[in-house]
């Protein structure tokens, strides 16, 4: 056996003379362990005044599409594209025969039916010659006819095509000779269209989140491709104190300047919308703001447990987001929430180290 053995010994090597010792990891003494830590910070309270950068349009101050009243031939155009116009300035000339001779028949048949009614007057003053309801017929017919040549007479001033302010021809569909009329649909071209180009509006749609920033007679600055070096200024002057349903935007209105004409209606323009508020906004780092397709929340720290507080998202300034929401000033929050940790969950937590 002995033999044996020492035989083992020399196939499978040395022997140790001593049995191995195995230290117990169990016995080793506990540390606690913080690279699990999560970083929290403080929900800030601070007066808002930053900028950001809105889409807006430019529009003309006045714009008016001018189509003809009554079907005629046009007779002449003295304007064309790009044509500075005045208040009352003739534009075009309509003919329209068949308007005057409607008229002409009208006055006849007015005249007539006044001749008329003049003689039963006369009669009227021999007792039962005429009836009281005989006067009053003719006088009736009488009016009904003069009302009649007033208003193609009237007619027949909209075949003279005057501007309605000063502006610039912005486009112009006919020619001498063509026939026109009334519109038949939205889709049909105007004579003329005029624009009033040396005063412009700049219509910005301003988000719900910016809209308690608005004030009347604010000065904005904006900028357009065409002068990228450039910048012009829109003083705030119609609010539409309501918003659209669909985009959740509010209509404001900026007027322009534009007696040098370097801008034009159809413009896009970038426009720096000053964001100051009255009282104090809670802000937080973009990410403590969890998002998800139910709701937006921070995660709030109290006594080592987690509360997922709703908040509805405000402006950004600088490093931090304005928020809306059951928080205060002073309130501990995690750093970059965390979807995963529902409200009563344990966390532990050291203070963000703030980098300058």
């Amino acid at each position: 056996m002995k033999r044996n053995a020492a035989v083992l010994c020399l196939l499978l090597g040395a022997c140790p003379s001593s049995s191995p010792t195995v230290e117990s990891v169990a016995s080793a003494p506990s540390k606690p362990v913080n690279a699990s830590a999560l970083e929290t910070v403080q929900v800030e309270a601070q007066v808002i005044h930053a900028k950001t950068l809105l889409q807006g349009e430019l529009l003309p101050f006045e714009a008016v599409a001018l189509y003809a009243r009554t079907q005629g031939f046009v007779e002449s155009i003295a304007v064309d594209r790009g044509s500075p116009v005045k208040t009352g300035q003739v534009l075009a000339r309509i003919s329209a025969p068949e308007l005057q001779a409607q008229r002409a028949e009208a006055e006849a048949k007015a005249h007539a039916e006044e001749i008329t009614h003049q003689r039963l007057r006369a009669a009227s003053a021999t007792p039962g010659a005429v009836s009281k309801q005989e006067i009053d017929q003719a006088d009736a017919t009488w009016r009904a006819s003069a009302s009649r040549v007033a208003a193609l007479r009237a007619m027949e001033q909209y075949l003279v095509i005057k501007a309605p302010f000063d502006g610039v021809v912005t486009e112009r569909s006919v020619h001498p000779g063509a026939l026109v009329g009334p519109p038949a649909g939205a889709s049909t071209p105007p004579l003329l269209r005029v624009e009033q180009v040396a005063r412009l509006r700049l219509s910005v749609a301003v988000p719900e989140t910016y809209a308690s920033a608005v004030t009347q007679g604010a000065v904005a600055d904006f900028a357009v491709r065409s002068w990228p070096r450039e910048k012009f200024h829109a003083q705030v002057q119609r609010i539409a104190h309501s918003l659209d349903a669909k985009t959740r935007t509010m209509a404001v209105e900026l007027d322009v300047d534009n007696l040098d004409g370097r801008l034009a209606p159809g413009m896009f323009a970038q426009v720096e919308w000053s964001l100051a508020r009255t009282v104090p906004s809670l802000l937080v780092p973009p990410p403590s703001i969890v998002r998800t397709t139910e709701r937006t929340f921070v995660d709030r720290v109290r006594d080592e447990g987690v509360e997922q507080v709703p908040v509805q998202l405000g402006v950004t300034a600088g490093e931090r987001v304005e928020v809306f929401g059951a928080l205060e000033a002073g309130d501990v929050i995690l750093k970059r929430g965390r979807e995963e940790l529902a409200t009563g969950s344990r966390v532990q937590t050291i203070a963000a180290v703030n980098k300058k």
